[in-house]
């Protein structure tokens, strides 16, 4: 049986990760996403969720996602596959 990592073995991975040059962290001190909201909701138009199933990503998720797919090359089965790891 695979068991949940403790608290502590997660803070200290992303710790790792920020010593390494973390892409995400570097991208947020960068690029301030909020900005792109109101554009991003007026171009990609959401339905209001009453038909149910899965609540959509956020706009600024879904734009800092495809900028990280971009910037890897990351198939879109691939980018799917690191989210739900």
């Amino acid at each position: 049986m695979v068991r949940q990592p403790g608290f502590f073995e997660v803070e200290e991975r992303l710790r790792e990760l920020s010593a390494k040059g973390d892409d995400l962290e570097r991208i947020a001190e960068l690029v301030d996403f909020a900005m792109f909201r109101a554009e991003l909701e007026q171009a990609v138009p959401r339905a209001d969720g009453t038909r149910g199933g899965r609540p959509a990503f956020g706009h600024v998720l879904m734009f800092r996602i495809l900028l990280l797919q971009a910037m890897h090359g990351l198939s879109d089965e691939r980018c799917e596959y690191l989210i739900k790891d």
